[in-house]
């Protein structure tokens, strides 16, 4: 099963629909001008420690980060696909399901036949990830590395346990004929990442796999107990994969790779998770981090509490609550907005609100006024789209976002729909043309503000479903 954190509202206009699909019914797999046309790269990935997760509220990941820039640079919007299972990637990327497959692909011939790989990201090779005895701790270092493989010839009729689909799994068998014997291979299930199948190690419940080393590192960081000492592989080439229909693609992203490597940039991406061990431990540790909790915040039960009586899904609340003030209850901005949901000082005595920086306090009036503005828009049919107009009232005032439903109006294009619609009006706001128009009340205003604010509040809580997942249908297509 595949999902996805897409950019395509559920509620987008037909004649968007309908270009789409004309877009991806033209081939199999699309190349960079149908990629550009459509506006969207569909890019698979995997929920990984250092891949793509959700730490404190924010999204975060080495690939994830990369992803975002290459979408940047292609000057479109970035659609993730996430796989529960990694053994089905290629299947995806070759019946044109997504574009590019962003996961830490070693490079190795079987491959080569099935995909076209980029120019290669970093350079790995592979290490057997086991166990220390469990009083390490009071023995030598002599003891310790009696109770240890310490040379892969010693792997003769053990077993590793691995996933099929993998360069380990490759490694393994050609390891077994050059140390001229068997080594027994424990085939696991595709939906486990390396993450997960090295904290099996951990508990226990395998005595051996493999690992990329620098992935190995960064675990054995927080699992002191791990060994990685012992290499399996000489170096291999780490990179992305596209279809071997997508030759326009491939040029594109080699010559982007060949660009980032220029920049410090690049190397400091890399640096944040694979040789941070610090921030790693501090990750992992927390509940707020997703590959181990279902948490936003420390504040999820206060937000859940106050999305309920407005009848919102607290984890777009929670997206809203981040862009206001990263769950800070004591930020303030330039212009005197304070606390969770950064109310101003008038705002805050309407809505009865004594001390802004109280969580409480501020979830209550900030919660309260989204329903008023909610409200408001009562002649607006789909729920999520009042949902986003009262997000755009809540940033930019009610009555510029009034001014430009009906510069919408009057331009011809829905004013009950935000995006693609009224968001390209209230950019208008932001111009004398637009902002001087006869059916404007307010003036200008600088649009870019309520259109950017609802824009990544709504790309946050698709991220929000993917971690936090509620019901079963949230493992489909996530609005932005």
């Amino acid at each position: 099963m595949w999902s996805v954190i897409g950019f395509f509202l559920l509620a987008c206009q037909a004649e968007k629909s309908s270009s789409k699909e004309e877009i991806l019914s033209q081939s199999m797999s699309l190349d960079i001008n149908q990629i550009r046309q459509l506006g969207v790269l569909r890019a698979m990935t995997t929920y990984s420690a250092t891949s793509y997760f959700l730490y404190r509220g924010e999204p975060m990941g080495y690939e994830y980060e990369l992803l975002q820039r290459f979408a940047d640079h292609l000057e479109v919007n970035l659609e993730i696909v996430v796989t529960e299972d990694i053994d089905s990637m290629f299947y995806y990327l070759n019946t044109g399901r997504v574009d590019l497959i962003a996961h830490g692909l070693t490079i190795t011939k079987e491959r080569k036949a099935e995909v076209s790989f980029s120019d290669y990201l970093y350079l790995v090779n592979q290490v057997l990830v086991q166990r220390k005895p469990d009083n390490w701790r009071n023995m030598s270092w002599t003891g310790i590395q009696k109770n240890l493989i310490n040379d892969p010839i010693e792997l003769i009729g053990d077993t590793i346990a691995v996933r099929r689909e993998t360069s380990y799994f490759s490694r393994l068998q050609h390891l077994s004929e050059e140390i001229g014997g068997e080594i027994i291979i424990d085939t696991l299930p595709g939906h486990l990442s390396t993450d997960e199948i090295i904290h099996l190690v951990v508990d226990k419940e395998l005595n051996y796999t493999i690992a990329d080393n620098n992935i190995a590192a960064i675990n054995a960081s927080y699992y002191p107990v791990l060994d990685i000492s012992v290499p399996i592989s000489f170096s291999q080439r780490v990179a992305w994969a596209v279809s071997k229909e997508s030759d326009l693609l491939l040029a594109e992203l080699n010559g982007w790779i060949q660009e980032m490597k220029g920049k410090n940039e690049y190397y400091a991406i890399y640096n944040k998770y694979f040789k941070n061990r610090k921030d790693f431990r501090r990750r992992v540790k927390s509940e707020f981090y997703s590959l181990n909790n279902s948490s936003i915040s420390e504040y999820d039960q206060l937000i859940q509490k106050y999305a309920e009586k407005i009848g919102w899904d607290w984890r777009l609340l929670s997206a809203l609550v981040y862009q206001e003030s990263r769950f800070q209850p004591e930020a303030t901005s330039w212009a005197e907005a304070k606390g969770l949901m950064q109310l101003m000082p008038g705002t805050a005595r309407d809505l009865g609100v004594e001390d802004r920086a109280d969580p409480e306090q501020s979830l209550y009036g900030g919660t309260k006024y989204l329903r008023q503005l909610f409200d408001h828009f009562q002649s607006i049919p789909d729920t999520l789209e009042r949902m986003k107009f009262a997000m755009a009232s809540f940033n930019a005032g009610l009555g510029h976002v009034e001014d430009a439903r009906r510069l919408a109006k009057a331009n011809g294009i829905n004013p009950s729909l935000w995006d693609n619609n009224v968001e390209e009006a209230i950019l208008e706001l932001s111009f004398a043309s637009g902002y001087n128009h006869p059916v404007v009340k307010y003036g200008y205003v600088r649009g870019i503000e309520p259109y950017t604010y609802v824009d990544q509040i709504m790309e946050r809580y698709g991220h929000y479903l993917q971690f936090i997942q509620r019901d079963p249908e949230d493992l489909l297509v996530a609005p932005r």
